[in-house]
């Protein structure tokens, strides 16, 4: 069988029904830079930029950039950009090989490739998928790089859509990359801050990670070999805020389902709360049960009770996105589908990063309010228990997360002493804050959740949460 790529897909026996490309992407030219190649870029933002290729607008094109691994660069050169992804809906499946990639490399190979396609004059946008972590340093520095060059060549300013699961994240982007730009020149600080435009942006759609089954299904759909192949769910969802170099392209992006809109923040804390934090709770709740996959878990009844409650009760009360409940009923609907294998240890990876985000802002809001928040000091308690890093069928696994020696030896250090426990790694500023973690009533409520986890398991402290009345603090 022949590997996937500009050439095979044209004399490929495909599958009826197969999306492939219908425009020339020979004479396509990369005028968009993303920064984070990976599974979720090219299940969401490569396939609205293919829309609008499709389309006839041929300012879509994607030079897409892997930070540090090469694997997947390489293969998708290889492939000429080219992948499958299987899309799974009410409708069932389809499949769609988007044609928007056109060139990739590496960071930390090539940096002077990156440079050089942030400053040529084709490059409209940049548009990044780093994870929460990849804010410092060494995205600063090859982000001033390339736009100095640009600067320097007497070139226009950019769009820089940070797409990661950060509040207000175009704002801290403009900000890093203006205090970095003003350490070595303010006129390219100021010319940054005034002619790039840094939107915030909310992007939403589950994607898990590719495995040998998407690979061995798009094989057969294909007739060709496909090493970058990859899965997702129908439903996607792209706010961006109407802060754009070009003012045209909000239309465009409208034309192709992207909801451009003056504020992001509704939609950004509905999501960060309400998909993020949940995905958290049942991430944790699931590698302690030892589930494999998301859907797994909502097929219990408990979970699902669990989950739902978790959002009715404790989060939609302090947002204001329009259409909360059907927003949830979508998420739920989500999480249950069995076509995605979203695996929990996937999205348990870095939680000391993602709990200041997705749970502290709804348990500060509680605290402050004096409302219910028993289902998320559950969620912390089950989090406490899953840093032993061994499920409650006696299966080891590895804690993911840039704090892991640090959370473990804290677990390790207190063993049998849950209250120590609890008090140790609440004290942990950088993840709790101070206000929450030294709030002493939701202590206590973590330390008695930890407490049954401990003695009776996660099932059965779960069960004792759903059957308790739904009482304010």
């Amino acid at each position: 069988m022949q590997p996937l790529n500009s050439s095979t897909m044209i004399g490929a026996t495909v599958a009826p029904g197969v999306i492939r490309p219908s425009y020339d992407r020979e004479t396509l030219q990369a005028s968009v830079v993303h920064l984070g190649l990976g599974a979720f870029q090219r299940a969401h933002q490569a396939m609205v930029f293919d829309r609008l290729l499709h389309a006839g607008d041929r300012r879509w094109a994607v030079l897409g950039v892997a930070m540090r691994s090469t694997t997947l660069a390489d293969d998708l050169q290889a492939q000429d950009g080219l992948y499958a992804v299987q899309v799974a809906s009410a409708d069932g499946l389809a499949w769609h090989i988007p044609g928007s990639l056109v060139e990739t490399c590496v960071a930390a190979r090539e940096p002077s490739v990156v440079i050089a396609a942030i400053a040529a004059p084709a490059t409209r946008w940049i548009t990044l998928t780093v994870t929460e972590k990849g804010y410092g340093a060494p995205l600063a520095e090859l982000l001033i790089e390339g736009l100095a060059a640009r600067f320097e060549a007497g070139l226009g300013g950019l769009t820089i859509a940070s797409c990661d699961n950060l509040s207000d994240n175009g704002r801290r982007l403009q900000r890093l990359c203006v205090d970095t730009a003003a350490q070595k020149n303010q006129a390219l600080a100021d010319w940054i801050a005034s002619r790039c435009a840094f939107p915030n942006s909310m992007v939403d759609r589950i994607v898990p990670a590719s495995t040998r089954d998407q690979r061995d299904a798009a094989a057969q759909a294909l007739g060709l070999v496909d090493a970058c192949a990859l899965a997702t769910e129908g439903f996607w969802e792209w706010v961006i805020e109407d802060r754009l170099s070009d003012p045209s392209d909000a239309q465009a992006l409208r034309s192709a389902g992207v909801n451009v809109v003056d504020d992001v923040t509704v939609f950004e804390e509905a999501k960060l709360r309400m998909l993020n934090g949940s995905h958290t709770a049942i991430a944790v709740l699931g590698a302690v049960q030892g589930w494999a996959t998301v859907a797994e878990g909502l097929q219990q009844p408990a979970v699902r009770s669990f989950i739902e409650r978790l959002m009715t009760d404790i989060v939609m009360p302090h947002l204001q996105r329009p259409g909360l409940p059907e927003y949830r009923d979508a998420l739920l609907a989500r999480f249950a589908n069995p076509a995605l294998h979203h695996k929990v240890h996937q999205i348990a990876t870095d939680s000391s990063l993602k709990i200041p985000l997705r749970w502290l802002p709804t348990l500060r809001d509680a605290l402050r309010q004096g409302q219910e928040l028993e289902p998320l000091a559950f969620a912390a308690a089950v989090w406490m228990r899953y840093l032993t890093a061994v499920d409650e069928r006696g299966q080891a696994y590895a804690v993911s997360d840039p704090q892991a020696a640090l959370l473990q030896s804290i677990v390790q250090s207190h063993a049998g002493d849950v209250p120590a426990t609890v008090r140790a790694l609440l004290a942990l500023e950088s993840i709790w804050g101070r206000d929450v973690g030294q709030d002493t009533p939701f202590r206590q409520c973590v330390t008695d959740w930890l407490t049954r986890i401990e003695s009776s398991g996660s099932q059965a402290a779960l069960a004792t949460l759903l059957s308790a009345p739904h009482l304010p603090r």
